[in-house]
């Protein structure tokens, strides 16, 4: 299985759910983090690659 090809905001969401179904109490951080991952990626595309 080759990991470079798979795009990178499915496999965040899956991991981001299971650890949210995991311990709830992650919801406001991995949301967090996600906006501030999208936000700079949105000011900084240089940053995806």
């Amino acid at each position: 299985m080759d990991l470079g090809n798979l795009p990178l905001t499915p496999l965040v969401s899956l991991i981001a759910g299971v650890l949210i179904l995991l311990m709830p109490r992650l919801l406001n951080y991995i949301v967090a983090i996600y906006l501030i991952v999208v936000g700079l990626l949105g000011l900084f595309p240089q940053l995806a690659g």
